[in-house]
């Protein structure tokens, strides 16, 4: 009988130094022994030669009931929401929401599978995945996601969100859909308080959704000051509703691009908040012309990690559900750039996006769930140079066979 149901050979591990190669024992789903030279057999043998091994990637952000509708919609809403100073953000997702008259589940499946089959060739096995909830989209982007969570469980774990992209108290019933998707099975309490045209309106938005959030005992993930609006203080009222409900490390902010117009002092104020609640941030540099202050929050010790937001809708053209190729993307645009960041940016798109979104074994150490890649690159320089999608992905414990067109 086999000591093991896999062993990953001859793989180089971060922080080793290089040549200095280990194999990796696997039983029962879990990583059960690490060592250099590792006596024993198994039901099954991959080979790293050489390649860095790592925990699988984490994808904290994608729209996954928008994926590949680009061709159902024209590019206004893109020029909008790219315009340099983002002051059109609003206007972009009134345009964009046009493709949710046509929602039907016969073609938003086939769209969904596909970004999941990405997603797991390129050993991305964990996603916050957003669905509409509103008026137009009414339950069906909740449906479609229930239906691949559940068809994709032994290979990406999808975290399904109830999202009223278009508002709480400007889209009454919104709130009623929320916490209907909440009883069809859906895993986090979404929010978008800043597309309110009232800062009071927007606090009503967070007010409602941390309320069913409680009543459903789920975490939260709302869409902060996205646009060029300095004024804009969603974030805040979000962490502030996290820390007065005890919701600390259940809530998770997502882009935030108004941070980067932010005066020092109020940066700083917000950043503290930020820490007592024990919120990350989701920044997506590549999706709009503004972005979180990604290396500030890094400095003063809070919480951030990476997304890719979209793939091929209103918003975005590209997208390939590729982490490597997001951190590649983010090292220019954040000028991150030396060994020390580009190691950064891999945690932000590994380890950090795990914690993140709640996972709170996702390290490669003994015990802990063997969700790994192994790479055809010896080392983050390397791998982020190239983002190829992984020579083996393993989920649960097992090899992924992903098709190689789907």
């Amino acid at each position: 009988m086999s000591e093991f149901d896999l062993l990953i050979r001859n793989g180089q591990l971060r922080g080793n130094p290089p040549g200095e190669l280990t194999d990796i024992g696997i039983t029962g789903g879990k990583i059960t022994t690490i060592q250099r030279a590792l006596p024993g057999t198994a039901a099954a043998e991959v080979d790293a030669r050489g390649g860095l091994v790592t925990e699988s990637f984490v994808n904290a952000h994608l729209h996954l009931d928008k994926v590949n509708s680009l061709s159902r919609m024209d590019e206004l809403a893109m020029q909008d929401y790219h315009g340099g100073d983002m002051g059109k953000a609003m206007n972009a997702i009134e345009l964009a929401a046009r493709v949710k008259d046509e929602y039907a589940l016969e073609w938003i499946l086939p769209n969904v599978r596909r970004a999941i089959w990405l997603a797991a060739r390129h050993g991305n096995l964990h996603i916050r995945a957003f669905a509409d909830v509103d008026n137009k989209a009414r339950l069906v982007g909740v449906e479609a996601l229930l239906t691949i969570k559940e068809e994709f469980k032994e290979i990406v774990d999808v975290q399904v969100v109830a999202f009223p992209q278009d508002g709480v108290v400007r889209e009454p019933g919104a709130a009623k859909l929320v916490r209907e998707a909440m009883r069809m099975g859906a895993d986090v309490v979404g929010g978008i308080p800043w597309i309110e045209f009232t800062d009071a309106d927007a606090q009503a938005h967070v007010d409602a959704m941390f309320d069913i959030a409680a009543e459903f005992d789920k975490p939260v993930s709302m869409l902060v000051d996205d646009a060029g609006d300095a004024t804009l203080r969603t974030t805040e009222m979000m962490a502030v509703r996290a820390i007065k409900q005890g919701w600390q490390g259940r809530v998770l902010a997502h882009h935030a691009r108004a941070m980067a117009l932010y005066p020092k002092p109020y940066l700083q104020k917000l950043i503290a908040l930020l820490k007592r609640a024990d919120m990350y941030v989701v920044s997506d540099p590549h999706t709009g012309p503004l972005h979180a202050r990604v290396k500030e929050l890094l400095q003063e010790g809070a919480g951030v990690c990476l997304g890719q937001d979209d793939i091929s809708d209103a918003y975005y053209p590209y997208g390939r559900n590729n982490m490597l190729e997001v951190a590649f993307l983010a090292s220019h645009l954040l000028w991150m750039t030396t060994r020390a960041e580009m190691e950064t940016l891999y945690d932000l798109v590994t380890t950090e996006a795990g914690r993140a979104i709640g996972l709170t074994d996702h390290r490669l150490e003994t015990g802990a769930p063997a969700n790994l890649v192994v790479l055809g690159a010896p080392d983050v320089l390397e791998a982020l140079r190239d983002h190829a999608a992984p020579a083996c992905v393993v989920s649960h414990g097992r090899v992924v066979r992903a098709p190689e067109q789907n």
